[in-house]
């Protein structure tokens, strides 16, 4: 199965066939290197630092879960996210950001509770769920994100 990386540098789209996965994969339209990139079609980790660069200068809009790892809601969503980090593998990014040792971007979007999901497109906040809302739901915002 191939996996499908987003260049961090142009934005471009790239299919890793599972062939060549091990090796150091390049963009395929600037050259520049694809290691640490994130993943579309899999909730990709992510740490203060990268929040810049990965979700405010994301050419695809952008799904981030605000969760700590004790919540039980968060946990009961994990599964969801990743079906539908899947099922929009190419249109949408999804990252997940661990409140409690990243508390920079936390404190940044007043984030109160866990689990809650901010929606990004061209790198700015459009929408937000706060709580573990039914998959329904999050596929609603997810599509009017995509419009």
């Amino acid at each position: 199965m191939s996996t499908l990386m987003i260049c961090p540098g142009c934005g471009a789209k790239n299919r890793i066939p599972a062939e060549k996965q091990h090796l150091t994969p390049k963009c395929g339209r600037c050259g520049g290197s694809l290691a640490g990139a994130p993943l579309s079609g899999m909730v990709n980790p992510l740490t203060d630092p990268q929040f810049h660069q990965r979700v405010e200068q994301s050419t695809l809009p952008v799904l981030v879960d605000f969760y700590s790892p004790t919540c039980g809601p968060c946990r009961s969503i994990a599964p969801v996210l990743e079906i539908l980090a899947q099922e929009y593998a190419g249109r949408l990014l999804v990252f997940k950001l661990d409140t409690s040792t990243q508390q920079m971007s936390a404190a940044r979007f007043q984030i109160r509770g866990v689990p809650t999901l901010l929606f990004f497109r061209r790198g700015q906040l459009v929408d937000q769920v706060v709580g573990a809302v039914p998959r329904s739901e999050i596929e609603q915002r997810i599509s009017s994100l995509l419009q």
